[in-house]
C-alpha cells in the first residue's frame, strides 16, 4: 500500500470517530489558565507555560527548491557541511566584524542567515528568473513539528525534514534541499536618533555567536543549557544575544550583520541594499507581502532604510516610493507590489516615530495612501479593508487592473483588534482564536472576516502583477502571524498560522509548475528567528479532530503536483 493511500485511509479512520469539540482550543485554553500545561511549555520551566515570551538563538531549518545540483552558490552545499562559514576564522571574521567567542567549530554543517541573500544573488548571476523568499516569521523546528503533528494525526518523525505541510512534503522535481542554520545578529543594544537617522552607540551592549556545544548542533537537539539559548547562559558560557525580525530579515536580504531594530542599516548606520534593490535596478519587478503590518520589520526589510524598525511610517513611505525620513529628497523607487495588513490602527502621536509622525494610521499615514493611489496621480491601484467588498475578490480585482494597465498594487488590509494584523486562522481551520498570554481573545465580525484576503490569496494576487510585466521578478511573502502567535504562546493560533503561510507556499509552488520550471525559479522557505516552543507530550495534538484539509489532502496535494511536473518534463522531452 503507497503511503499517500495509508494516509488516506488513517484520515477516514480519525474522521468517522471525531468529535465537535475543539480539543486544541481546550488544550490552550486550560494551559493559560492553569499556568501549566503537561503538553506543552514555553521557556525553561516546565512547571510555567508562558514562562518565555520572545525570541531564542535556535538554529532555524531552511526548505529550497530549485537549488539541487543547480550549481555553486545556489546547491545548498555552498553553504553546508565542510563549507559551513562556522568552520573559518576568517569568514566569521567577514560577517560578524570579529570573531565570536565560542562560536568556531570544526563540527559546524549549518549556513548562517547571510548566506540566504549569498544564494538569492547566486541565483541572479546564474539567471533564475523568478526568486521566492517566504519567511515564516518566529517559525522553529519545534513550531513546524507541533503543525505536522497536528495536520498528520500523528508523530511522524523527532528529527530531521519531516512531513506534514506541504513545503515539507513538496520536492520540487527533485531540486529541494533542507538544511539549518545561525540567525544570531551582530550586536543587540544600539541606541538610535530616528529624527537624524544616526546610530548613537555603534556595536551596542551585547554580540551574537553561537556555541553548538550549549545551543545544540541540530534544530531539533535538545540544548545541553537552554539559557544559553535565551541569553541567559550558565556560568562561565558566553551569553550570545538573539535577533529580532528586523536584524534577520535584513541579513537575509542584504546579506549583512546589523544591529536588533535595523532596517537594512549597517552596525555603524551605513545604508544597505537588499537583494530587491539590486535585481529593480537591472530590470526585475519587485513585491512583498505580509500576514501582519506592511512595514513592520521583516517585509520593511526587504527595500526600506531606517535606523529604528518602529518609524513605520517613513518605513512604509520607502516601500512606496515616497519621500522618506532616510531619503528626502531622492526617494526610493518603490517596490511594484505591497500588500499586507496595518489597517484599522490609528494613534494621535508616537514618539518612536519621530517629529514627522502624522496622527491617523500608525503604519501607512493616510496621505501617503491616499497620494499613492492611481485615483490622485500616484503609481498604484490602491485598495482597502472597505465595508460590504468581499477583500479577496476586491483584491484581486485590483490586481487585473493593475496588470492590464501596467500599474503597481497597493493592497492595504487587517483588524484593529489584532493591531492590524490579519485574521488568525487557527488550527482546524475556522478563526475562532482562544486566550493567550495576553489574556484577550479576539473575535472578528462577519464582515471583518469578509473585508480581508487571506495570506494565500494575497500572494496570487501579487503574483497576477508581477508576472503582467514579462521580466524577471523577487517576491518576499511573510507569514508574520506565527510570530504573533509564538509571542502570545498561543499553540492554536500558532499552527493556524503555520498552515496558513502553508497554503501560500503551495500557491507559490503551483504558479511555477503552471508557468515556468525550477531550473529557472528558486524558492527558500524559511524563518527569521526562534521561539522556544517545548512539546512535552506531542502525541497530545492527536486530538480526532475534524481539520480544514485532510491529511490525505496535504500528501496528494505535494504528489499531484510532482505528477503534472513530471507529465510536463516528459511532453517537452525531444524523441
Amino acid at each position: 500500500m503507497s503511503l499517500t493511500l495509508k494516509l488516506f485511509c488513517t484520515s477516514l479512520l480519525l474522521m468517522s470517530c471525531v468529535s465537535a469539540e475543539d480539543r486544541l482550543a481546550e488544550i490552550q485554553k486550560s494551559a493559560i489558565a492553569d499556568g501549566v500545561s503537561d503538553v506543552a511549555h514555553w521557556g525553561v520551566d516546565p512547571e510555567k507555560y508562558t514562562l518565555w515570551r520572545t525570541h531564542s538563538n535556535r538554529l532555524i531549518p531552511v526548505y529550497t527548491y530549485g537549488t539541487l545540483n543547480a550549481g555553486d552558490g545556489i546547491d545548498l552545499r555552498s553553504y553546508t557541511g565542510a563549507n559551513s562559514v562556522y568552520r573559518s576564522e576568517d569568514r566569521l571574521k567577514e560577517i560578524y566584524g570579529r570573531v565570536p567567542e565560542q562560536t568556531l567549530s570544526d563540527q559546524a554543517v549549518w549556513m548562517d542567515q547571510t548566506n540566504i541573500a549569498d544564494l538569492q544573488k547566486a541565483a541572479v548571476k546564474a539567471g533564475k528568473k523568478h526568486i521566492f523568499l517566504v519567511v515564516f516569521d518566529g517559525m522553529d523546528w519545534q513550531t513546524t513539528q507541533a503543525a505536522a503533528i497536528y495536520n498528520q494525526q500523528a508523530v511522524m518523525y523527532q528529527a530531521g525534514r519531516g512531513s506534514g505541510t506541504f513545503f515539507q512534503r513538496y520536492r520540487a522535481n527533485g531540486t529541494t534541499q533542507y538544511a539549518s542554520m545561525v540567525t544570531s545578529p551582530h550586536n543587540n543594544g544600539t541606541k538610535t536618533d530616528v529624527d537624524t537617522q544616526t546610530v548613537l552607540n555603534p556595536g551596542g551592549t551585547g554580540f551574537g555567536g553561537y556555541n553548538p556545544t550549549f545551543g545544540g548542533f541540530a534544530p531539533w537537539d535538545v540544548p545541553a543549557d537552554v539559557g544559553y539559548l535565551l541569553g541567559k547562559p550558565a556560568e562561565g558560557v558566553v551569553k550570545h544575544v538573539y535577533t529580532d525580525s528586523a536584524s534577520s530579515a535584513t541579513s537575509m536580504t542584504a546579506g549583512a550583520k546589523t544591529y536588533n531594530n535595523a532596517i537594512t542599516i549597517g552596525p555603524s548606520g551605513e545604508k544597505l541594499f537588499t537583494i530587491a534593490h539590486e535585481v529593480q535596478e537591472a530590470g526585475w519587478a519587485v513585491g512583498a507581502v505580509s500576514s501582519v503590518p506592511i512595514s513592520h520589520a521583516t517585509p520593511a526589510s526587504a527595500y526600506a532604510h531606517n535606523v529604528s524598525r518602529k518609524d513605520y511610517q517613513d518605513i512604509s513611505r520607502d516601500l512606496l516610493g515616497l519621500p522618506s525620513i532616510a531619503h528626502p529628497k531622492t526617494p526610493l523607487p518603490g517596490l511594484d507590489v505591497v500588500v499586507g495588513g496595518g489597517y484599522g490602527v490609528i494613534k494621535k502621536a508616537d514618539k518612536a516615530q519621530g517629529k514627522n509622525f502624522e496622527p491617523g494610521n500608525y503604519y501607512l499615514a493616510d496621505s501617503d495612501f491616499t497620494r499613492s493611489s492611481l485615483k490622485n496621480g500616484g503609481q498604484y491601484v490602491a485598495v482597502q479593508c472597505e465595508e460590504g467588498k468581499v477583500g479577496s475578490r476586491q483584491l484581486m480585482q485590483a490586481a487585473r487592473q493593475a496588470a492590464a494597465g501596467n500599474h503597481r498594487l497597493l493592497g492595504f488590509y487587517g483588524v484593529k483588534i489584532g493591531n492590524g494584523h490579519l485574521p488568525f486562522q487557527t488550527a482546524n481551520g475556522d478563526y475562532k482564536p482562544v486566550i493567550g498570554n495576553g489574556k484577550k481573545t479576539e473575535v472578528y465580525t462577519d464582515a471583518e472576516r469578509k473585508q480581508n484576503p487571506n495570506l494565500m490569496q494575497m500572494t496570487k494576487a501579487a503574483l497576477h502583477v508581477l508576472q503582467s510585466r514579462e521580466t524577471p521578478f523577487w517576491l518576499m511573502v511573510e507569514a508574520g502571524d506565527v510570530d504573533w502567535a509564538n509571542h502570545d504562546n498561543n499553540l492554536d493560533n500558532s499552527i493556524g498560522a503555520v498552515n496558513s503561510g502553508d497554503q501560500a507556499v503551495k500557491a507559490i509552488a503551483e504558479w511555477v509548475e503552471e508557468n515556468s520550471n525550477w531550473d529557472e525559479s528558486l524558492m527558500i522557505v524559511t524563518a527569521d528567528h526562534g521561539h522556544m516552543l517545548n512539546l512535552v507530550k506531542p502525541e497530545a495534538l492527536i486530538t480526532f479532530q475534524p481539520k480544514s484539509k485532510s491529511t490525505a489532502e496535504h500528501a496528494a496535494t505535494a504528489t499531484e503536483l510532482e505528477v503534472k511536473a513530471e507529465a510536463k518534463a516528459e511532453a517537452t522531452e525531444p524523441e
